[in-house]
């Protein structure tokens, strides 16, 4: 059986940063409270929906206030993602030639698994991941290891076995939390400095690096 690739989804294969920064300041905007800049809101994403709406309202926001957001984002998203997610130019291509090449590939995310679940299908018909996981009730988040060694055990690989690619500190902390190996990729939302710092295993720059990679040694 080839290596495992698991990979994180928001800044890894598709760039959504628009889509969540609109959807997130048109609910901001329902209640009453102010918007914030793309750039901003990249700093904002890669811990779930709720660590989001946390984030983008004022630190004094109650919960019920929170919820209010948190629901108004996920409704507003719901309509309105497609319009402001991109796969990431040569993702596709990368995805293709390792499904050719018969490696058993998957997705983690701390997206809600609905949406992750949408977005991969109407962005990747092509590829016929083994496991696509998002957020549920139940299983803990991106960095606790649960979701990652799941995957594993579903596609009857051991964790050290499997590979976790994600954009942020997050995957590379899910991945030593799992006893995996971890590639940064640096085109996504968090900075190489703080990949580098984060212990990445190692770092790509292009999707096409990742084909030169000899994942079974």
């Amino acid at each position: 059986m080839k290596h495992g690739l698991i990979f994180d989804l928001d800044g890894t294969l598709v760039d959504s940063l628009q889509g969540i920064a609109d959807s997130l300041n048109r609910a901001l905007q329902s209640v009453g409270l102010p918007g914030h800049s793309l750039e901003k809101v990249r700093g904002f994403i890669g811990n779930g929906s709720r660590v989001l709406i946390e984030r983008g309202v004022p630190e004094e926001a109650n919960e019920n206030l929170i919820d209010t957001v948190e629901q108004a984002f996920k409704a507003d998203y719901e309509s309105n993602w497609p319009q402001g997610t991109f796969a990431y130019e040569g993702i596709k291509e990368l995805l293709e030639s390792l499904q050719t090449r018969g490696y058993p590939l998957a997705v983690l995310s701390n997206k809600p698994h609905p949406f992750t679940l949408a977005m991969v299908t109407r962005l990747f018909p092509s590829i016929d991941f083994a496991v696509v996981l998002g957020q549920l009730a139940g299983i803990p988040h991106k960095p606790d290891p649960t979701g990652a060694l799941e995957i594993s055990n579903i596609l009857r690989l051991r964790p050290q076995d499997c590979t976790v690619i994600g954009d942020s500190t997050m995957d590379i902390e899910t991945a030593q939390n799992a006893g995996m190996r971890s590639v940064g990729v640096t085109w996504g939302f968090h900075d190489h400095e703080r990949l580098v710092t984060a212990g990445a295993d190692r770092l790509v720059h292009a999707p096409h690096e990742l084909l030169m990679a000899d994942w079974n040694s």
